[in-house]
């Protein structure tokens, strides 16, 4: 693997484990210093592995524990990154809150609470990002697949993520005479901790019954396309490429 990213930085929001560990990992692996971003005091261990798997590969990391939903910590996570590693060159974000529940049960703080991590934290993310990063920088941000399905359940989930499919094309306009591209990649289902509370067994066989193979996404299907758009893919820029076998397209 060629270290396309030499000399240059990352900031990985949720990046301590699952799929944002994996690309704080393969980042360093392609050559950049990361910031590796969590949002609880449970998840530091996590953390320290990752900052430790990523200078073992001689690169500079350093861990950042805020909540993203707080603006001010977004610019502070920034700063970190900046006082860290002098720039910043690459932001990807891969914070969200998974939940599955009928419209008629779900409660206000229910609402807000997955308002809040998966569209305001990616909105302000996006904001100090265009503020931040260097020319020629690239911004990627995990939504869901869920965004091209006709199901229920995931109201306020896919709910949530949907503007920031918006909030994306807006930024790439708006990025772009700086050569910053702006995109999203929409997994499957996930094949991780997140995704199991929220499904019965009968559920879960259907998801992968969707599916080329019939399996889950990977984390490992999906760091590689993040990979790709901060590195090769730059002309792709304002998209939201759906990486889940085929579970849904449109």
């Amino acid at each position: 693997m060629s270290n396309t990213l030499a000399g240059r930085s990352a900031v990985v929001a949720a990046g301590a484990k699952n799929l944002g560990g994996l690309i704080s990992n393969s980042l360093a692996e392609r050559g950049a210093n990361v910031l590796v971003h969590y949002n609880s005091a449970s998840t530091e261990a996590e953390a320290d592995k990752t900052v430790a798997a990523i200078e073992a590969l001689g690169r500079k990391a350093v861990k950042f524990q805020a909540d993203l939903t707080v603006p001010a910590n977004v610019r502070q996570l920034f700063d970190a990154a900046v006082d860290a590693f002098g720039t910043v060159d690459v932001a990807v974000n891969t914070v969200g809150k998974v939940l599955r529940k009928p419209i008629v049960e779900t409660t206000e703080a229910e609402y807000d609470s997955m308002f809040d991590i998966n569209a305001k934290a990616a909105y302000f993310f996006l904001q100090e990002a265009g503020k931040r990063l260097a020319d020629g920088g690239r911004i990627v941000t995990v939504v869901t697949s869920l965004l091209a399905a006709f199901t229920d359940g995931y109201s306020t989930y896919a709910g949530a993520k949907s503007p920031v499919e918006h909030f994306t094309r807006a930024a790439a306009k708006e990025f772009a005479a700086r050569g910053i591209s702006v995109n999203n990649v929409a997994p499957g289902p996930m094949d991780t901790p997140f995704f199991y509370p929220q499904e019965t067994p009968e559920r879960v066989e259907f998801h992968k019954s969707q599916a080329m193979g019939g399996r889950l996404t990977r984390i490992e299907d999906i760091a590689p396309l993040v990979e790709f758009l901060v590195t090769d893919g730059g002309w792709i820029t304002g998209q939201t490429i759906f990486a889940n076998g085929g579970y849904t397209t449109r």
